[in-house]
């Protein structure tokens, strides 16, 4: 059995459904939380705030992981691989600036790795690659309906229809790593 080194990660690929639906299937998550930020508006924002697009809040992704199992850098190459970190403020039908491809670090070592990672990525796509990568400032916790949304609402169509491709290629590309 390893040792426990708990790191957190924050990253934004779309609709926050989607990018925890992924994650949850990992081997070394601990815990994902739906949430909010890189806003400039002060205090906790509501999901129908964010979504109006006048916070500049992203919808985002706190992921907790056991980096004696996965890595940080692991993390991200299959968070730029499981969506769409090529166009700007979109992930399919989703559009607006609460949905754009962000990776926020913690410290010095995760700017380097997102950096580096998006680098050694890039030459996979046929568009340049425009996730942004800032320092996270806060995280805010979405409201509860929006945790664990995928497992409590699978039937439910945006799950069928846009989550369920996005964890079939992650189970593709990944086999490995699950759980």
């Amino acid at each position: 059995m390893s040792n426990k080194i708990l790191q957190t990660a924050t990253v934004g690929g779309g609709c926050f459904w989607c990018t925890e639906a992924i994650f949850q299937e990992l081997k070394g998550v601990e815990n994902v939380v739906s949430g909010y930020s890189g806003g400039t508006v002060p205090g906790h924002p509501t999901y129908r705030e964010v979504c109006s697009g006048l916070t500049g809040h992203a919808e985002v992704v706190q992921i907790t992981f056991n980096a004696a199992i996965i890595s940080y850098e692991e993390i991200l190459v299959m968070f730029m691989t499981t969506h769409n970190p090529t166009t700007l403020n979109k992930q399919g039908a989703d559009r607006g600036t609460q949905y754009r491809s962000v990776i926020y670090y913690r410290n010095a070592q995760q700017k380097e790795i997102a950096e580096i990672v998006v680098k050694e990525i890039a030459p996979y796509y046929e568009n340049p690659i425009v996730t942004e990568i800032a320092p996270l400032k806060i995280f805010y916790k979405a409201e509860a309906h929006h945790q664990e949304y995928y497992k409590n609402n699978k039937e439910q169509g945006y799950c069928s229809i846009v989550i369920a491709p996005k964890l079939k290629k992650l189970r593709e590309l990944y086999k490995d790593k699950l759980r």
